[in-house]
């Protein structure tokens, strides 16, 4: 039996996708890459904020109205959260499945009545070995499950939980055997971190763990929230160069009184005093920020205050977003809503600041002999000239969000998933041009 999965949100979400992949590959099913040949889809919901929810929904009815007679699975965050009101009021799925217990999706298939229950329980593959949504080369590992920092905007508490850990060893076996499957790049996530722990272990202790694995390989740090931000993490990027000096760090607001509403127990002064540290002890630090605008409450001066904040801190790379407002969380309730207009024209001037500022920082490279991931190659002629090009990335690049590097030609020793050294030529905007160091 076939099944097609559509998968939506963070790379949290795609992990909890490989994962149902791999349960539901090991009771016998098998992945398609055309939904037109599956018994079943499955949409991987996002439930975060509301142009997400539609997002998700939309996909369920799009495929409805494309495939009448096939199964519709809506799973992920979307599915958790609001499974009862999503039973009543979307007819188009067949069934809903949650996050609280991934282990049980081929039941959940199962139940739809495509295929009758297997009769003994399906050993679940190692973590490692499950199937990988990234492109080639890299890999997400999570460290952990939930969240308690109870940010006053956000929904992540409702829809995942408190903060749960796994253990040490555990995360130490799946990077090894994802290194063992060829994969170049660890990339460490979850919802914050910084607030790893597990059996006295914090991300210090993890990460010097992970340090003891051969070989040779990349490790991103994703997600750290900056009120609690572990700095003797520094001293192992300073003595270990495969764990990268990128830094994504969610300030989200500078206004004392923004960042107090949110539930946020640190000030703008802390947070650069906090950048300023970073890139002290490690010159080559990427800083990766997300700012927050139209929060309850924000005035013109607030905004001001943000944009003062972004240029002092000159992220690397900034993701801006406007408040929405969900049901269930604290701020769902407070006064002082920003009218949708406003909060879109300060997200709007955060950008236009930003793209200045990222594409000043991005000028540094140019000229440095740096390594580069390479994820996919263009056809012949996809350039002016006519020219071979593949896509890579860069220790300053995180997937999916950030630029590319681009290279120009064509080697043996090129191959998806490889890392070559290169010599940064030009920079065209956010990407970076670069040559390799070979013939």
């Amino acid at each position: 039996m076939r099944y097609y999965l559509d998968p939506f949100g963070c790379a949290k979400n795609q992990v909890d996708a490989e994962n149902m992949m791999a349960r539901l590959n090991s009771a016998g099913w098998s992945a398609v890459t055309d939904a037109e040949k599956a018994d079943i889809i499955i949409v991987n919901s996002c439930g975060f904020i509301e142009s997400a929810k539609q997002e998700s929904i939309n996909a369920v009815i799009g495929w409805r109205r494309l495939y009448t007679d096939k199964k519709i699975l809506l799973s992920g965050c979307l599915a958790q959260r609001y499974a009862k009101e999503l039973t009543e009021s979307l007819s188009e799925a067949d069934g809903f499945f949650g996050i609280d217990d991934i282990s049980k999706i081929v039941d959940a298939v199962n139940s739809l009545g495509i295929v009758p229950p297997l009769p003994k329980a399906v050993i679940p593959p190692p973590t490692s070995s499950r199937p990988l949504m990234s492109m080639p080369g890299s890999a997400y590992v999570k460290i952990s499950e939930g969240c308690d920092n109870r940010c006053a905007f956000c929904a992540i508490p409702l829809i995942r939980g408190p903060l749960r850990c796994r253990n040490v060893q555990d995360i130490v076996d799946e990077c090894s055997g994802l290194l063992a499957r060829g994969i170049r790049e660890l990339c460490i996530i979850g919802q914050d971190i910084g607030s790893y722990r597990s059996s006295g272990a914090a991300l210090p202790e993890l990460l010097n763990a992970i340090a003891g694995l051969p070989g040779s390989f990349w490790v991103r740090l994703l997600y750290i929230h900056p009120d609690h931000f572990p700095l003797p993490i520094l001293d192992i990027i300073e003595r270990d160069p495969r764990f990268l000096p990128y830094f994504d760090i969610p300030f989200q607001h500078s206004s004392q009184e923004i960042l107090a509403a949110m539930n946020r127990h640190s000030t703008a002064k802390n947070y650069i005093t906090l950048v300023d540290t970073i890139r002290n002890r490690l010159p080559r630090a990427v800083i990766r920020s997300t700012f927050l605008v139209g929060f309850p409450g924000e005035t013109d001066a607030d905004f001001v205050s943000l944009l003062d904040f972004q240029e002092k801190i000159r992220p690397d790379w900034l993701g801006c977003f406007t408040y929405s407002r969900e049901e269930g969380t604290p701020a769902y309730m407070m006064n002082g809503r920003v009218p949708k207009k406003i909060a879109a024209a300060r997200k709007k001037e955060i950008e236009n600041r930003q793209t200045k500022i990222t594409e000043t920082n991005m000028d540094r490279f140019v000229g440095q002999n740096l390594d580069v991931l390479l994820e996919e190659r263009f056809p012949a002629g996809a350039d002016a000239e006519g020219e071979e090009l593949w896509l890579g990335r860069l220790y300053c690049h995180a997937p999916d969000v950030d630029g590319v590097a681009v290279v120009a030609g064509e080697s043996p020793k090129f191959k998806a998933g490889a890392i070559i050294p290169c010599n940064v030529t030009a920079c065209h905007g956010f990407d970076l041009e670069v040559k390799p160091l070979f013939q």
